[in-house]
């Protein structure tokens, strides 16, 4: 059941009272049996034998997990791109993501080549406000570079309520950066205290890579992963490590889609260098394999950038670095396209809207294969669905956790349940899933949103335009601690030392005839005759004293000593001769 937004009259925060009984809560740090009461979308009380006001309603989640609402830190709603729009608008996705048991979004406001960051916020902004089911936020991207832009980073971060800001190592003439605007953006961020996102792929190597592949004549979904192999998102995640780690700007790498760049961030975390890792549920769920399928719409349909890697041990890799902290957090890139839309490149994988969708089956993706496994508990999995991505972007413990005074917020979990994916049964606007057919234990039985039972019973109950913008302060503890103290304590510092007071070389000083500029005096030899052979004739000498000057007048230091008939070698090395020269 929906609302529509025109017929809409509720308020932004719900005045529901609802007592949740007997279930076990999961939050990141430990696990414990408790009721949790919630009023006026706020949880108020959370303990055993809880005595609350009348009229609540009762859950019974006995035998039941009850974990913070899933928090997708990486969205692309109703995204104009590649010459189309994702299908995914606000209202569909967030209330996807409902279904799944996610209450939380970050979308991605991307400004065009020379566009104003905040006229492109306000855009975003209007469209979320009116269709959003759930909370959201904004990562802005900084897709070009000027003073104006400098000046509008310091606005959205004082005035907007944003705190991260999203790059591109790719996407050449579109949203691609150069190392040197990346470098001068990633100084302005440290001096607000805000977070650098990273698309981390080498542009200028898949730029020159596609036109490879088309001159080959492979124009299929193929050529899209072909053309962006592993090792240029290992280079481009290695190479952002760098410039973030020079401008001393915490860094978050989006979409790690391989092996390779997840190593580079483990590799440089031990060395201490702040930089945060996103898998995201496609990377994690499937690989990259579909690309070579014989059916065009079905290959087509998987294609994104970074492309998933057709190493089928990949989606097992990064789950182990997930679990174990190499990588953080979770996200979607969901970036919807139907197959009419994907077909804009049916002559030319160049020309297929990259994205794929996820934002609904995220939560389930990373209980099959993280938890189910046993590659990871449910703090674990809560920590990484939810708890550390409000730690990191800093509206935690608004959301993230469940205790006192956090907003109310919830899924409700069966992890025996059982569910399987499929195109007909998902929310989305999509007609496509890549994760289709795929059966998951661990079901989202209740959603609840501010208070609001959102999804329960397999029945969506959304408000369009019920969903709240997030603010979120700058100098988040989880990217900025270490990196304020460093600040401190590894300032540069000068050698203390006495001034030179030596001469220093002057080049108008230098003598005149130190360096000769007239054109070498042409000898004798070089232009004799070769021999019969066509070679230069060896027994020719071009040494001539005569040409030396008049200092040296043709004579040797020892013309005067009289020259000897022969000289006798009496005692060689090696015994004795006789030979006389």
């Amino acid at each position: 059941m929906t609302t529509p937004s025109k017929f809409r009259n509720v308020p932004k925060t719900a005045q529901n009272r609802l007592l949740i009984k007997g279930g076990k809560i999961v939050n990141a740090d430990r696990m414990f049996v408790a009721d949790i009461y919630i009023e006026d979308g706020i949880i108020r009380q959370v303990g055993e034998n809880l005595i609350t006001p009348g009229g609540a309603k009762q859950i019974d989640a006995k035998g039941k997990l009850i974990m913070p609402g899933g928090i997708d830190t990486h969205t692309h709603f109703e995204m104009p791109f590649m010459g189309t729009r994702s299908i995914d608008d606000f209202y569909h996705g967030t209330k996807a993501a409902l279904a799944g048991g996610t209450t939380m979004i970050i979308d991605h406001c991307l400004p065009q080549k020379g566009q104003s960051l905040l006229e492109a916020y306000e855009d975003w902004s209007a469209r979320a406000s009116e269709r959003a089911c759930c909370d959201y936020s904004f990562h802005v991207g900084i897709t070009w570079w000027s003073d104006e832009v400098k000046k509008e980073i310091e606005v959205l971060c004082k005035e907007k309520g944003i705190n991260s800001f999203k790059m591109f190592m790719a996407y050449k003439g579109v949203f691609m950066l150069d190392d040197d605007e990346i470098y001068q953006a990633m100084c302005i961020l440290k001096e607000q205290g805000a977070l650098a996102l990273m698309h981390a792929e080498n542009g200028n190597l898949i730029n020159e890579c596609c036109k490879k592949m088309l001159a080959l004549g492979i124009t299929g979904p193929e050529g899209h992963e072909l053309s962006r192999p592993e090792e240029v998102e290992e280079e481009a995640t290695t190479r952002a490590i760098v410039i973030a780690n020079q401008a001393q700007c915490p860094l978050y790498i989006v979409h790690v889609m391989s092996k390779s760049a997840a190593n580079a961030i483990s590799k440089a975390r031990r060395e201490g260098k702040v930089v945060f890792g996103e898998p995201i549920a496609a990377s994690l769920g499937v690989d990259g394999s579909h690309y070579w399928d014989k059916d065009w719409k079905h290959a087509a349909a998987y294609v994104m950038g970074p492309p998933l890697r057709p190493d089928v041990t990949t989606p097992g890799y990064l789950m182990d670095l997930l679990a174990n902290g190499d990588l953080h957090l979770t996200g979607t890139d969901n970036c919807t396209f139907n197959p009419d839309q994907k077909a804009l490149g049916r002559d030319d994988f160049t020309k297929i809207p990259n994205g794929v969708n996820g934002v609904e089956d995220r939560m389930s993706i990373i209980w099959e294969k993280g938890v189910y496994t046993g590659k990871m508990d449910p703090c674990r999995f809560v920590a990484v669905t939810s708890t550390n991505a409000a730690k990191i972007f800093n509206f935690y413990p608004k959301k993230g956790v469940i205790q006192v005074g956090s907003d109310a917020d919830l899924v409700i979990w069966d992890p025996n349940a059982t569910r399987t994916i499929s195109k007909d049964t998902h929310h989305h606007a999509v007609t496509m899933n890549i994760f289709e057919g795929m059966v998951c234990h661990g079901v989202p039985l209740i959603t609840i949103s501010n208070g609001r039972i959102v999804w329960e019973d397999e029945q969506l109950h959304v408000t369009q335009g019920a969903g709240r913008f997030v603010s979120r302060p700058v100098h988040a503890p989880e990217a900025y601690a270490k990196i304020l103290i460093r600040d401190k304590v590894r300032v540069p510092v000068g050698v203390d030392r006495e001034a030179y007071d030596g001469p220093v070389w002057n080049s108008a000083n230098a003598p005149a005839n130190s360096v000769s500029k007239a054109a070498p005096k042409q000898t004798q030899n070089q232009d004799r005759t070769a021999t019969r052979h066509g070679h230069r004739d060896l027994h020719a000498s071009g040494f001539s004293l005569s040409e030396m000057g008049p200092r040296y007048k043709g004579n040797q230091v020892d013309d005067n000593v009289k020259s000897k008939v022969g000289h006798k070698v009496l005692a060689p090395p090696g015994g004795q001769s006789s030979i006389t020269f």
